[in-house]
């Protein structure tokens, strides 16, 4: 059957530049063909959709209802064959659309077309979309099987055999030409190996259960996820089985325990979103219907237990069980996951905890101030991805953002420096704790004390180290906790010089007295035992009596949007592969110290989205490497796994929500160097000069990423790619990319990340950085963009504006058709610090991007050479 197979390839491809096609001949098809192809010749043209073309089993759907998408288009004629297919393609092609779903074929088959005569037909078609459209993306769905039980269609359904026939030597001709090959076959068969009557009312055509599992099958491939739904974090055990589960169906909400009656009414209200109404039972009164169960009971974790959830899904039930309704919280958020087509699930059984039982983000409001719905679309990610920890850090040398009412004017706007007049009231507090704890998120306040207190200063002009500072403290201390229901209070606690010794141990007690725990910045001041300490720099977790939770590198102010992710995967929390009573997690850090010209640029300026996400992988999974690493290791396929589950998520969740991040691990570079440039950065060396083919050259280094750092600010505690090299030196990175035609691309490129916490100075006019970086297509110089305000003095009051690459408009760079080669010079000289451009990170950015939704994604036509 093989060599059969192979030879009907051979034979189709070398026939086929030998058939002509009529051009339009609508009149030769018949009158209902005419009718619709005539109406798809005069609708307005749009870029991109996504096209379904072929029969009446095409033409049943209402696809772009179905999958609630108006970018898809139906093209489906009741009766059409591959003739009809290739006689209007042209109106087709001429749109240029992102994806085409074909099925076509049995029609061909009831005429008495042989198999070798259809397959041929569709090659032609597939060659000819590729010639016409060569960006569109082809996606060849396997013929349905048939069944003669409802005696209809007696020239169809007698085609079983044939059918399989055209399937086999379909998905052998799909690396030949260039299509994707999707196998629906068998997902529609009985056991008998016929078209099941689940599917069908006359054993050709589906009806609507037929559709909504067609329509999980390709989900997938209409929205370039992964076959089955990325889950993030990703469970700790998880094992599909096969089954599915038809959502459309289900009507009941089991409760098996009261306990968890808030999480089954949260359930139905998102269910009800999506458009499936339910009810919620105490007890299954029809076993028979697909049904929805939340229970209590017993499940064995090795750790965070209170968190544990065990979450199962069969073709009739789903079934979730936890210790507490905090995992019962967290189970309803993997489902969810799981619902990413809105109709069917995948069987699957799950088991999952997390590693540690502190996972935490923090947010600083004192120096630029977000608004109670800004927090809230933060606090509804952080839940979404099982973060449990939400840090409000809400004092500041700017500003003293929240209400006490004995003491009025420390809210007052001459008392501010930014968003003078901006606060928390204590409603709007306890509404933002309120929300939190509805999503198991424990609110934790921090108060700075002494440190970072200027503001404090400036209302009471005192010093909080004096007695009468003191006093004030105490009183602001009790105030809060006889007005909030919070667990902890944060007293900072760093970053001051200690005048007064008796200060943090008088507060922390007086705390302590209040039933209250305490966290304070380590290094930081004098912290009693009781305190848990934030680990902020490389001190270590040291003493076994101590509380450590973890934010050593993960400040994602300093950090590059493709680095952060890198990082934070590769981070080894606490350095250890889990948590326990001692080492209790860790807490992602949010410090935009710059100002901002409007609150939501905290984050399209900042990571904050996909670092999220990676941090919520790391702290629910542990593990991680020893040490801090910037670096993609070369088939690194844990990396490369996630990053396609993080992509995943992108595109289905964030599609207007800031979230600056691009696929990297597919991206390859040549590292040629080092080459001692004396410290004059213009130096030219070989990868410049005539007659170099990097392609040639043997000796070099093979890197991955996006973003590559070859020296981080703070080496050697950060690796990059070099770690042992001098300064006054210069690199080059070289890579090629394939792109299907001449055209115009986009590229975020960027030679300097600047922190938002340094005053690092903007790039003098006509240049990409301070160290005379280029980067060159095809050997043509790309130019920097014209920077808005070129030459700024570093300021921490003067915003960002279009400094970096991840929030201004890309760069448009022009490539040819085949490969293109791509070079980047990369020259430094002294690492030390130097005023304005502090400290020195030396690395670059290149990707290609095109738009999604408010955001950005990687550029699927440029492809990275391997």
């Amino acid at each position: 059957m093989k060599k059969i197979i192979y030879l009907l390839l051979f034979l189709s491809y070398t026939t086929l530049a030998q058939i002509k096609q009529n051009g339009n001949k609508d009149e030769s098809f018949p009158t209902f063909y005419q009718q619709r192809s005539s109406l798809f010749r005069l609708l307005p043209e749009s870029k991109d959709d996504i096209i379904f073309l072929g029969n009446s089993i095409t033409n049943g759907n209402e696809w772009d209802e179905l999958f609630n998408d108006v970018s898809i288009k139906n093209r489906g004629i009741s009766g059409d064959g591959t003739a009809g297919v290739l006689n209007r393609l042209d109106e087709v092609t001429t749109r240029k659309p992102g994806k085409v779903f074909l099925l076509i074929g049995v029609n061909d088959l009831a005429a008495g077309y042989k198999p070798d005569s259809v397959t041929r037909n569709i090659f032609m078609i597939a060659k000819k979309i590729h010639e016409q459209s060569p960006d569109t993306k082809l996606y060849i769905q396997s013929l349905l099987p048939v069944n003669n039980a409802f005696n209809k269609f007696p020239t169809h359904v007698t085609k079983g055999e044939q059918i399989k026939q055209v399937n086999a030597i379909l998905e052998k001709g799909a690396e030949l030409y260039r299509y994707t090959f999707i196998d629906i076959y068998l997902s529609f068969c009985n056991t008998d190996g016929k078209l099941d009557t689940l599917y069908t009312n006359d054993g050709l055509h589906e009806k609507g259960t037929g559709y909504l599992l067609w329509k999980h099958l390709i989900y997938p491939y209409v929205y370039d996820l992964q076959k089955e739904p990325s889950l993030m974090p990703q469970p700790q055990s998880i094992n599909y089985t096969g089954g599915l589960f038809p959502l459309y169906s289900c009507r009941t909400i089991i409760l098996k325990d009261t306990g968890l009656k808030k999480e089954a009414v949260y359930l139905q209200q998102v269910l009800s979103k999506k458009g499936w109404k339910v009810k919620i039972q105490d007890n299954a009164l029809d076993t028979l219907s697909p049904v929805i169960a939340l229970g209590l009971g017993k499940v064995k974790s090795p750790r965070g237990q209170q968190e544990a959830y065990t979450l199962n899904v069969t073709s009739n039930t789903i079934t979730i069980n936890a210790n507490t309704a905090h995992g019962c919280f967290n189970a309803l958020q993997t489902l969810f996951q799981l619902m990413r087509d809105n109709s069917t699930l995948p069987g699957v059984n799950i088991t999952d905890y997390p590693a540690f039982n502190w996972r935490g983000y923090m947010v600083d409001v004192g120096r630029n101030f977000e608004s109670i719905a800004l927090l809230k679309q933060q606090i509804d990610v952080m839940a979404r991805y099982k973060l449990n920890v939400f840090h409000f850090h809400l004092t500041e040398d700017i500003a003293w953002r929240l209400q006490i009412k004995q003491y009025p004017q420390l809210t007052e706007p001459g008392n501010m420096q930014r968003n003078a007049g901006a606060y928390y009231t204590v409603d709007e507090l306890k509404e933002l704790i309120q929300y939190c704890k509805d999503r198991y998120i424990t609110l934790i306040p921090e108060i700075d004390i002494p440190g970072h207190s200027a503001s404090f200063k400036r209302t009471f002009n005192v010093d909080m180290q004096s007695d009468s500072g003191m006093h004030i403290v105490k009183n602001i201390i009790k105030e809060f906790y006889s007005t909030y229901d919070t667990p902890y209070l944060h007293i900072g606690g760093d970053e001051v010089k200690i005048t007064n010794p008796r200060f943090l141990p008088v507060m922390l007690k007086y705390i302590h007295d209040l039933g209250k725990q305490t966290i304070g910045w380590s290094p930081g001041g004098n912290l009693d035992d009781e305190t848990t300490r934030q680990l902020w720099m490389k001190d270590g977790a040291v003493n076994p009596k101590l509380k450590y939770i973890d934010s050593r590198n993960l400040y994602i102010n300093h950090m590059d949007p493709l680095e952060s992710v890198v990082s934070i995967f590769n981070r080894k929390i606490c350095d250890a592969d889990f948590g326990n009573d001692h080492l209790l997690g860790a807490t992602l850090c949010l410090w935009p110290d710059r100002n901002v010209i409007k609150q939501e640029d905290v984050l399209t300026m900042n990571p904050v989205y996909p670092a999220m996400l990676a941090f919520a992988e790391r702290s629910w999974d542990g593990g991680g490497k020893p040490g801090w690493h910037t670096v993609i290791m070369n088939n690194d396929t844990a990396f490369s796994a996630f990053e396609k589950r993080l992509v995943d998520q992108q595109k289905q969740y964030f599609g207007n929500l800031p979230f600056p991040y691009i696929k990297q691990a597919n991206i390859k570079w040549r590292l040629f160097g080092p080459f001692a440039n004396k410290g004059n950065l213009a130096s030219e060396f070989a990868p410049e000069q005539k007659g170099f083919n990097a392609d040639n050259e043997k000796k070099y280094d093979a890197v991955t990423g996006g973003t590559l750092i070859l020296r981080h600010f703070w080496h050697p505690a950060v690796e990059g790619i070099l770690n042992k090299v001098k300064d006054s030196t210069t690199y080059y990175a070289y890579a090629k990319v394939w792109s299907n035609r001449d055209t115009t691309a986009l590229m975020w490129i960027g030679f300097y990340n600047i922190s938002r916490s340094v005053p690092t100075s903007t790039p003098q006019s006509y240049t990409w950085d301070s160290r005379k970086s280029e980067i060159s297509i095809n050997h043509m110089l790309i130019a920097p963009p014209q920077w808005a305000h070129a030459g700024q003095v570093g300021n921490i009051e003067k915003p960002l504006v279009d400094e970096g690459y991840e929030y201004r408009q890309p760069i448009s760079v022009q490539l040819k058709k085949g490969w293109n080669p791509v070079m980047v010079k990369l020259p430094v000289g002294s690492f030390n610090s130097t005023k304005g451009q502090v400290p020195v990170k030396w690395m670059f950015t290149a990707v290609f991007v095109k738009p999604f939704g408010n955001n950005y994604i990687a550029d699927d036509q440029v492809i990275f050479m391997k």
